[in-house]
């Protein structure tokens, strides 16, 4: 069995107009939209995939638009920021790019001993792009615009904010196989994964805070990499036997999932990284396409009648 889950495999958002979603992610961040489909729970939802040309795990950011969504407010039980790593002499391409283009940003000071940059999203979710020497070992990819030394490459990690952090350390830490690497002012940095995989969770404890309000620009949840069916399913008995209680194994037709609430409050997915994004695409056409799953086809015109234009690079169509 896995000692430890091998970081992070993907990250989902609550957003609000998908136009504007599609827009910001992969023009000024540069992402390849991988997948579009639709929202298995609540098929008249969207449910849009950006990460790198090939849809990696632990590259893979994912929203659910609603557009008529109010922003969210900030708090506890929830995670406040999602890292992006790109190469270590790249960050002032990133400034330039972001000051030619006219979005606000912040030139932060070093956290952890890594130089990076903070800016928020059309929904007003926090991000930060890393200079990260481990993303140097990863091939970028060139999209047109952002030269491929220059492109995003991974997650390099996320915050938590949480009124009480020491049983989610502890499931962190004991359980899922996560080091601790040190405490710096307010946070705590814990690592997993290796290699490429590499990741961090930094946590914030805020005793006193009030619990954040879900909307758009809020982290739906967080997904942990695991190999195979068969790893999950140890996985699965190893939370329950801890006490958690995680769902059944479900069919998300590009990986398997279960989920279970941290003692934060913040979702939890462990995902497989099989079958993967070309199980219904060809690398060549991901993302061109409304994708749904075989039990959807058959309200395939019901279901596109609902949900609004997205205008791509590549197709005007749903």
């Amino acid at each position: 069995m896995e000692k430890a889950l091998n970081g992070i495999h993907h990250i989902t958002v609550i957003a609000g107009n998908p136009q504007d979603n599609y827009d910001f992610y992969t023009q000024p961040l540069g992402l390849r939209m991988i997948k579009k489909t639709i929202n298995f729970d609540a098929p008249d939802v969207y449910h849009l995939y950006y990460a790198d040309e090939k849809g990696t795990p632990g590259t893979v950011l994912t929203f659910f638009p609603f557009p008529n969504a109010t922003r969210g407010k900030r708090g506890t039980r929830e995670i406040s920021i999602v890292s992006f790593s790109v190469p270590s002499a790249s960050l002032n391409y990133w400034i330039d790019r972001f000051a030619k283009l006219a979005i606000e940003f912040d030139v932060s000071s070093k956290k952890f001993g890594y130089d990076y940059i903070t800016l928020f999203d059309p929904d007003g979710m926090k991000i930060e792009i890393v200079a990260d020497p481990n993303a140097d070992m990863i091939e970028g990819w060139d999209n047109g615009d952002i030269p491929k030394e220059h492109s995003i490459r991974k997650f390099f990690g996320a915050t938590f904010n949480l009124n009480k952090a020491a049983e989610t350390e502890k499931l962190l830490s004991q359980i899922m196989g996560m080091s601790f690497i040190k405490s710096e002012n307010n946070i705590k940095r814990y690592s997993s994964g290796k290699d490429e995989s590499l990741c961090f969770v930094d946590i914030v404890e805020n005793v006193n805070g009030n619990y954040a309000v879900s909307s758009a620009g809020s982290v739906h949840h967080i997904a942990w990499r695991t190999a195979n069916d068969e790893e999950q399913i140890n996985w699965r008995n190893k939370f329950l036997q801890a006490g958690y209680h995680p769902t059944e194994v479900v069919d998300r037709n590009y990986f398997h999932s279960i989920y279970f609430r941290e003692p934060g409050g913040i979702l939890f997915e462990i995902a497989t990284d099989q079958p993967g994004f070309m199980v219904d695409e060809t690398f060549e056409s991901l993302g061109t396409e409304l994708k749904l799953p075989p039990w959807y086809e058959s309200k395939r015109k019901t279901i596109e009648s609902g949900l609004m234009l997205i205008k791509t690079k590549t197709s005007s169509k749903k």
